[in-house]
């Protein structure tokens, strides 16, 4: 098991805002968040990075509660793409990615060609590469975004944590990112809320609704029209993609 927790609640004041929150996720599986804005998503996210400690319940990370592990050595393993990432320094795109390899280092160690290599491999992913020695102010941002992803990536993390990373994408990106994501050789968990990726790109989801999860499986399992009402209070059609053989779903 990559990464679990177990019964994980978190509240700001007398609000709970993640309750009692169970779930496990195995090497290398891509999980899927969905739910409604407020459902407690980007809360647990935060949690389960190792960013925020539960009111109560634990993380753990190969069996190993991520209370008891240092900072540094949670950052070795775990990178986490925030939904607004932002910085008033005019720094070069390259050195937001190098940011990615700092918890690899000691405050005496030099830079290494390996480093290089890794930064260079993050960059063309998301296809900024040819941006590497491009200012931060002047992107848009969509490739923001993908430069925080690459500085993710620069991480070599064993588990990648992402809060909606398609927003401020194009639809083209948008795609290039999901297809990354879903093929990427460690564990990803990531918070969406465009449905038809989750069902392309996700092999399990977890839905959750008033910070519970309501339903966890795979997209088949998970993505019915009855949930859809319930949950997102939308009527849809559920079918099958003669393009991918994936669900797709038809809003009417």
């Amino acid at each position: 098991m990559s990464i679990s927790a177990r019964n994980i609640s978190w509240r700001i004041g007398k609000k709970l805002i993640v309750d009692d929150v169970s779930l496990n996720v195995s090497q290398g599986q891509t999980l899927g968040l969905l739910g409604p804005n407020g459902s407690g998503k980007s809360s647990l996210l935060r949690i389960l990075a190792g960013l925020r400690r539960p009111d109560s319940g634990s993380v753990l990370l190969d069996g190993t509660d991520i209370a008891r592990m240092g900072k540094k050595q949670v950052a070795r393993r775990v990178a986490f793409v925030e939904q607004h990432g932002a910085t008033d320094a005019n720094i070069r795109v390259g050195d937001v990615v190098k940011l990615g390899r700092t918890p690899h280092h000691s405050p005496f160690s030099s830079w290494t060609v390996a480093d290089d290599h890794i930064v260079t491999e993050a960059l063309e992913r998301v296809e900024m590469a040819d941006r590497r020695s491009q200012g931060w102010q002047s992107l848009s941002g969509g490739e923001r975004q993908r430069v925080h992803i690459a500085r993710a990536l620069a991480q070599s993390p064993v588990e990648i944590l992402l809060d909606e990373p398609t927003n401020h994408l194009d639809i083209h990106h948008q795609i290039q990112l999901m297809r990354l994501i879903s093929t990427l050789p460690m564990t990803s968990i990531v918070a969406l809320h465009d449905l038809n990726h989750a069902a392309m790109f996700c092999d399990s989801l977890i839905i959750m609704q008033h910070g519970r999860i309501v339903a966890s499986g795979t997209p088949d399992e998970v993505l019915t029209e009855s949930l859809l009402m319930d949950v997102f209070q939308v009527e849809a059609r559920v079918g099958v993609s003669p393009f991918h053989g994936k669900k797709h779903i038809h809003f009417l």
